[in-house]
């Protein structure tokens, strides 16, 4: 008991509400701020317990190795966002708590068992903040080494108070994780929160960044879209090779604000871009419209991508396609629907949770299964706790990061019948981000900073020691 009560203590003084943000990371206009929350300070988070692990199959010895919280930040405890790794280095993107402004960590993941916060990046444009990276080595007439890519959000937009702050893609060469360097910037209107997600592909000895801009085509009244495509083949100059209008689309009206969509099946749904992904190949974007579905499209010509077809709702189901992964080659997509008030009316009641879909006629994805847990229906409120967020995929194992449930290990060997096969919650836990490595599984929890994840047994890599091979 006196355990807690210090806890609670510490925690009590490390609460930060974010007041007067415009925070986008789900459908803001329908309520809530993920960055509101508890952010622990190191002493608190060597208090908690320990995790609960559980597993069986190629899970069975899922552990937590190392549990590190980022680094203050000119006296200022920022609090995470999502996790990529590239070559042997950890990308941690940071949210709102305690003003933003935290960039993107770089960790060095030499000893997966003791992270070292090595540095940080984008970090310079006042009242922003980081929410995704990504990284991968990129070889053009221009460029030729790791490329980041990383999204810009102010957490006011459009801010007279605040003419420095702006939004959109940050690029940064980190060949050297130990010593970056900025490359170029690709700056949205003012009137756009910023860029939430965005991925990073390549094409031949082309580079492509496609980017989800949420409400830029409400905001804008039209003139800039929500989804975006970016020849980055020149990092220092990204140009624009292509916007999507939803008006394009037979179901969605001419009148169309940018946002709220009289759906054939009676309902206004919310629309907006939420995050992207495409193939290996860079041939196909998956495109998360929230209630739209994930919009599939041939970008093979970035120019001129064609639309394929899209995931449909049943009538009384919330949308919220939050986010993508695919499996089986690109012949299986997972999406996520990020659900926060499990009640609506004409809706059914529950949390957000996960559908399977057979896309190998990509004009025509068919459900296959949908997964739901415990959580979906444990009815707390209106709350981000319950909802599943992102998906990724290794092999036949799918995982989940799942805010308060931790991280989900599901195996989809067979789609139609997806099974829990493995979960770590940390106490307290609010996991917002996973990212699977060879080595390790990430996870980014928003409170307690980065959380890395082995599989083996004993603690180390069947080498006979903890260190990672890369």
């Amino acid at each position: 008991m006196k355990r807690k009560q210090l806890i609670s203590s510490v925690l009590a003084g490390t609460l930060v509400l974010s007041a007067g943000t415009s925070v986008l990371a789900h459908d803001a206009f329908e309520g809530g701020n993920k960055g509101e929350g508890i952010v622990f300070d190191h002493d608190a988070i060597e208090q908690l317990d320990s995790p609960v692990e559980e597993g069986h199959k190629n899970v069975k010895h899922l552990h937590e190795a190392a549990s590190v919280q980022l680094s203050e930040k000119d006296g200022v405890q920022n609090n995470t966002a999502d996790v990529y790794a590239h070559q042997g280095f950890a990308y941690l993107g940071t949210h709102t708590a305690n003003g933003a402004n935290g960039g993107v960590r770089i960790f060095d993941m030499k000893d997966p068992e003791n992270p070292e916060e090595i540095g940080v990046i984008a970090d310079d444009i006042p009242h922003t903040w980081q929410e995704k990276v990504i990284v991968k080595r990129v070889n053009t007439p221009h460029f030729n080494g790791d490329l980041a890519v990383v999204s810009l959000q102010q957490t006011s937009r459009n801010n007279a108070d605040r003419p420095d702050s702006k939004g959109g893609m940050l690029l940064y060469d980190v060949s050297d994780p130990y010593n970056p360097e900025r490359l170029g910037f690709y700056e949205l209107d003012r009137t756009i929160t910023g860029t939430h997600e965005l991925y990073l592909t390549r094409q031949g000895n082309k580079a492509i960044a496609l980017l989800s801009n949420p409400y830029a085509d409400f905001y804008t009244d039209g003139a800039e879209e929500d989804f975006q495509i970016i020849d980055v083949s020149d990092p220092a100059n990204p140009e624009k090779l292509w916007g999507w209008d939803p008006r394009e689309l037979e179901e969605v009206s001419e009148d169309f604000n940018g946002y709220h969509w009289d759906a054939p099946d009676g309902h206004t749904r919310p629309v907006f871009n939420h995050s992207v992904i495409t193939d290996n190949n860079g041939h196909y974007a998956y495109v998360s419209m929230w209630d739209l579905g994930t919009v599939i499209f041939d970008i093979r010509n970035p120019e001129n991508p064609e639309y394929l077809g899209r995931t449909e709702f049943a009538d009384d189901q919330k949308g919220a396609a939050h986010s993508a992964a695919l499996a089986r080659g690109g012949n299986i997509l997972i999406e996520t629907r990020e659900v926060a008030n499990p009640h609506g009316e004409g809706y059914e009641d529950a949390y957000g949770y996960t559908r399977i879909f057979d896309i190998s006629d990509k004009t025509d994805p068919q459900l296959l299964s949908e997964f739901t847990t415990e959580l979906t229906f444990d009815f707390i409120g209106s709350t981000f706790a319950n909802t599943v967020h992102d998906p990724k995929v290794h092999g036949n194992t799918l995982y989940l990061s799942y805010y308060s449930g931790g991280v989900l290990a599901v195996d989809i060997s067979n789609p139609s019948e997806p099974k829990e096969i493995g979960r770590y919650t940390p106490e307290q836990g609010n996991v917002w981000g996973v990212f699977v490595d060879r080595n390790y599984v990430l996870a980014s929890d928003m409170g307690q900073g980065l959380k890395v994840l082995l599989k083996n047994n004993g603690g180390n890599n069947g080498n006979g020691n903890n260190k990672a091979s890369y």
